[in-house]
């Protein structure tokens, strides 16, 4: 099987719209070495994804799940793709999830619906739609995620589901993205696996960690009112690879910026098989 010689840096961003973002990530590219990026929220019909143009940032090579207007998830990679598949859940065919295999490992990139603005599934089906959605997960990965193989799963979860993923969490215990049921149904998620947070690995559970600002923050930098909306979670069998993690806070901060600033991880080498 094939490997990376130097490892593997796999960044995960909500860009809010690929094309309206194609300059933001050409910067991000430029800035950070990244031999997978993997893209939530791409909003454009399968035959106006931008591939040409992604393809000439470096990502020749691509797995992609989009529909018009919102939604769509997508993997783009320097590497070859070995293996691909598109994953709808609830019924629903809302292009929120795509399966990659590149150098060895099952990349997975996920968008969990939002949820809207009310917390109760009864009143909101936003809401009702995220928890059965996290609920679809978890039965997928407690039948089929094996964590003796090597595997990541990144992007948009919408749930910051620590007291420390939110700026201020007394405050927003009532809020969709920290309420008490949604940390409770990812956390669930998370064992199913099991999976390890990346993340957390680095930056230990009691410091605070965003990933996410919201538009209507004046100075989002000032004022720091973040939550952790984006992860990366990996099997237990490739938690010892895990060499570095960065979120990458300067493109909030860049012109015409999407609310979530881009999470990178970086693997090193595998072992070398006998």
């Amino acid at each position: 099987m094939a490997h990376s010689p130097n490892g593997l840096t796999v960044a995960s961003w909500n860009v809010n719209s690929l094309r309206l973002r194609l300059p933001q990530v050409g910067r991000l590219v430029g800035a950070r070495s990244i031999d997978v990026l993997c893209v939530q929220e791409i909003k454009a019909a399968p035959d106006k994804v931008p591939l040409m143009e992604m393809a000439a940032l470096g990502f020749p090579h691509h797995a992609v799940h989009s529909m018009p207007g919102y939604n769509g998830v997508g993997i783009f990679s320097r590497l070859p793709i070995e293996d691909e598949e598109a994953l709808d859940w609830c019924g629903k065919v809302d292009c929120r999830h795509v399966r990659a295999r590149v150098a060895g490992i099952d990349l997975h990139c996920l968008y969990v619906p939002a949820g809207g603005d009310l917390p109760d599934p009864e009143e909101n089906p936003k809401f009702r739609h995220k928890l059965e959605f996290l609920d679809a997960l978890t039965d997928w990965s407690s039948r089929s995620v094996d964590p003796d193989i090597p595997a990541l799963l990144t992007g948009d979860f919408n749930v910051a589901p620590l007291e420390t993923d939110v700026w201020d969490h007394k405050k927003m215990r009532r809020i969709i993205t920290h309420t008490p049921i949604e940390r409770e149904k990812l956390g669930a998620f998370q064992r199913s696996g099991p999976w390890v947070d990346a993340m957390r690995r680095f930056v230990p559970p009691e410091e605070k960690l965003f990933t996410w600002w919201s538009y209507r923050a004046r100075d989002w930098k000032a004022a720091n009112r973040g939550r952790r909306l984006d992860h990366l979670w990996v099997t237990p069998t490739l938690a010892p690879r895990l060499a570095g993690m960065e979120v990458f806070d300067e493109a909030r901060g860049w012109e015409l910026p999407s609310d979530h600033a881009p999470v990178i991880v970086t693997l090193s080498p595998a072992l070398a098989e006998t």
